[in-house]
């Protein structure tokens, strides 16, 4: 039920539910796992400045989960968390 209200707020903006949205989708909880859609989300709140989204998308670029493995592209996101003091990245 909670994917269902995430997905109404991320559609229309909400940095958080998009976040969490990229969340489900990624560990399968509450809608089967989805890789691409994870990061579809995760971008989407990285773009707008979620640290924890931009923690998440390096992850997804230097593991090659749901996109094409690309290491600049997890440095990039993982420099943006970090610079918003995010301590994993």
């Amino acid at each position: 039920r909670a994917v269902h209200w995430y997905t109404k707020a991320a559609e229309q903006g909400q940095v958080l539910a998009q976040c969490n949205l990229g969340e489900c989708y990624a560990t399968g909880k509450g809608v089967a796992q989805d890789l691409s859609r994870a990061v579809h989300w995760f971008t989407k709140a990285a773009e707008q400045g979620n640290a924890d989204a931009q923690h998440n998308l390096g992850v997804c670029y230097a593991n090659g989960d749901g996109v094409a493995q690309d290491l600049g592209r997890a440095v990039h996101w993982y420099t943006k968390a970090a610079e918003q003091g995010d301590a994993d990245s």
